[in-house]
């Protein structure tokens, strides 16, 4: 059961958060906002803030505070963007500290407060911190070519009749697990913009994990499975399977990895300097290795690179508002109780030993 005393302090963040709303005015004479915070306004329609109209409101600050989303071991990514806050300072000639957080609605509640300057936001995250935090999302790790993601991707066996989607009505589909996004959300969300439901054109059995699914479309226990794209391929690296051996049907847009970016009401001369430091900033070899391979920040926009993610967040009810966000807070307490638990049990048997 979930421990009331360690829910209390999200549930508190949550709060605060909302309070946050009292101690500001609504965006000056603000003919657009869209679906922003009433902090906020959104005048030439690109779905983030915009900088403050009033200059008085733009922040200068002599330290810059920097954080990536929170991670099993936050320390490992604190030491592995050390070089890049390096960089920052030197081009924004301010110091730059590095801000642990321990949950994503405390990340957007640090962006939304002014704690917070620059940020790495998880993906779904990532639309809380645009529309309550007032954040500006300019960048994903990729390389020269592309930014670091991952594709839905729907596959057959290689000597299957399955052509096109259309062909899975009244087929057995494997998908992961209910909470999974490309094993199960964004198909529910994205197939029937296909022509294809889940569970009314073809019959859902759920695998429990990607490779399952991979697997058994393989023996031929499932004709068709949507999947990630990333598992598939390291599978197919590691020998595992034999890409051949399977036919790709579907292939959804690409859904973007950590989103970096910065506060929408710091000062337009230091927002250049930030966007020029993530420009042209490249890994250091070790940062690489950290980061799959990515050597560089890509450009990416909210409105269009973000799009996909939206549609699945509002197909399946997630919703970027504050009862949106006290959700997240929520479930965020209840894995770190969880988490504190087996911390404690694995403690408790070690010494019982």
């Amino acid at each position: 059961m979930l421990n009331k005393n360690k829910l209390f302090p999200s549930l508190l963040l949550f709060s605060s958060l909302l309070l946050g709303t009292n101690l500001a005015q609504a965006a000056d004479n603000c003919n657009h906002r869209g679906v922003l915070d009433d902090k906020f306004c959104d005048e030439n329609k690109d779905l983030v803030a915009d900088s403050p109209k009033d200059s008085s409101k733009w922040r200068d600050p002599s330290t810059l505070v920097f954080t990536y989303t929170p991670v099993e071991d936050p320390a490992v990514y604190k030491d592995a963007f050390s070089d890049f806050q390096k960089y920052l300072t030197e081009k924004t000639g301010k110091k730059v500290i590095y801000y642990t957080v321990h949950s994503n609605a405390a990340e957007v509640e640090a962006i939304r407060s002014g704690r917070l300057h620059i940020a790495g936001f998880s993906t779904g995250p990532t639309g809380y911190a645009v529309n309550l935090g007032g954040y500006v999302p300019i960048a994903v790790k990729g390389t020269a070519d592309a930014f670091q993601g991952y594709n839905l991707i729907t596959i057959v066996r290689k000597d299957s009749s399955i052509q096109s989607m259309n062909d899975l009505k009244g087929k057995l589909v494997a998908h992961t697990s209910a909470s999974s996004n490309s094993g199960n959300l964004a198909p529910r969300a994205l197939f029937p913009n296909e022509g294809i439901t889940p569970d009314k054109d073809y019959t859902v059995k759920y695998s429990g994990k990607h490779d399952q699914s991979i697997m058994g479309v393989l023996a031929g226990d499932y004709e068709a499975a949507p999947v990630a794209s990333d598992v598939f391929e390291r599978m197919a690296a590691a020998g595992r399977i034999n890409r051949d051996d399977f036919r790709i049907i579907y292939t959804s847009p690409r859904f973007p990895t950590s989103a970096f970016g910065y506060a929408h009401d710091l000062h337009p001369d230091l927002v250049k300097k930030i966007k020029d430091a993530f420009s042209t900033f490249r890994f250091p070899k070790k940062m690489q290795e950290t980061f799959g391979g990515a050597d560089r920040f890509f450009p990416v926009s909210y409105k269009d690179d973000w799009a996909v993610i939206r549609d699945i967040a509002h197909a399946t009810g997630t919703a970027y508002t504050k009862k949106g966000l006290q959700k997240l807070a929520e479930k965020d307490a209840a894995k770190a109780a969880k988490k504190r638990a087996k911390k404690a049990a694995a403690e408790k048997a070690k010494k019982a030993q």
